[in-house]
């Protein structure tokens, strides 16, 4: 015979939730209390503000991209400005359409989607709310690889541009230089390139000077190999292919690398002239462009004073700097220098009124 006031299956002791008026204020605080944490997690300024997205569009969180496109035409439809008549209620639908666009716009991109479920179910952290927020409104919507691009190619048509420039500018000193005018005068006349210039036609003097100085030019160009910082541009010098070309060139330097090392560290086998070159050049600290732009006779005298050997080009140094102080020490202008500096100085600039 069963106890009164025992239910099977349910030990005694424990408390029974028996439908009536408790049991549905239970429930009521549960929802309230469920409301309450979902509000706390709107904020105002952030997304739909106190809105929730999902009511907004009458979709549920499960809900796939196509279901809230589809939602979102049918109440952009509803709501359009164009579509409602003149009044108060064309206001309300303004306000309205502009809420379903923000919450369209929320959940349609899936990382914004994952920031807002976030904040709906951790509505206490609010300072990382705002920061996803706004680090997504506020990030640049142009492909950073793009603009990199166009930075790229636009810093290298500037050095191709002024490369030119450099070198034309080389090119018109060159041709007022009397030594190289000289020969490339009488290259043209071999050439008999100035009797054909002056033999086209009719023409005034100021034309003719104007074509034997491009054709004096040109032989210039031709004939003169100019180095370092005005030799003529090419293209693989420009950044753009510098980058494109960067894999072959530390291969290329890799190689050689090792090379030297098994070459001349290892088997220990004479340097040639490239490789003692190259060793002066190290020691003087100076660029492969700088370096050939220096005389041949230069270099044969580096070579002969063996400066791809480290004492020797310390002497070298300061023979070159005991060399330099003379020369200023004879040179009038530097006397002229130091007397001034001597007896006036280089004074003083004051804001002082006498």
């Amino acid at each position: 015979m069963a106890d009164p006031g025992k239910v099977e299956g349910v030990p005694r002791g424990v408390p029974l939730l028996l439908p009536g008026p408790s049991m549905s204020l239970l429930l009521a605080g549960l929802v309230l209390l469920s409301l309450a944490g979902q509000a706390a997690a709107l904020m105002e300024g952030l997304y739909c503000g106190r809105e929730v997205c999902y009511d907004v569009l009458g979709v549920n969180r499960d809900a796939t991209k196509a279901d809230i496109a589809r939602a979102y035409r049918q109440l952009a439809l509803k709501y359009h400005p164009d579509r409602q008549r003149p009044g108060e209620k064309n206001e309300e639908a303004h306000e309205k359409f502009l809420l379903v666009a923000t919450a369209y716009e929320t959940l349609k991109d899936e990382e914004t989607r994952k920031d807002y479920d976030y904040m709906l179910d951790h509505p206490e952290e609010h300072y990382r709310h705002y920061y996803h927020y706004y680090s997504r409104r506020l990030a640049p919507k142009v492909d950073v690889r793009l603009v990199i691009l166009i930075t790229v190619c636009a810093i290298s048509l500037f050095q191709f541009y002024s490369w030119w420039s450099s070198y034309n500018d080389a090119i018109k000193y060159l041709s007022t230089v009397p030594k190289y005018r000289i020969q490339a005068t009488e290259i043209a006349r071999q050439q008999g390139m100035l009797n054909k210039a002056k033999g086209k036609g009719r023409r005034s003097k100021e034309e003719m000077r104007q074509e034997e100085e491009e054709i004096i030019r040109d032989i210039i160009k031709n004939k003169i190999d100019i180095k370092g910082g005005y030799q003529k541009p090419r293209v693989y010098d420009i950044l753009l292919f510098q980058i494109v070309l960067f894999p072959y060139y530390l291969f290329t330097y890799v190689s050689w690398y090792l090379w030297w090392i098994y070459t001349f560290n290892i088997k220990r086998e004479e340097y040639g002239d490239a490789e003692k070159l190259y060793l002066i050049r190290k020691n003087m600290k100076m660029s492969e462009a700088q370096f050939e732009s220096l005389e041949d006779h230069r270099k044969q005298t580096f070579l002969e004073r063996q400066l791809w050997v480290r004492e020797n080009y310390e002497v070298f140094k300061r023979e070159q700097e005991e060399e330099m102080k003379q020369k200023m020490a004879s040179d009038p202008r530097w006397k002229r220098y130091r007397r001034w500096m001597k007896n006036e100085g280089p004074g003083r600039l004051t804001f002082i009124d006498d």
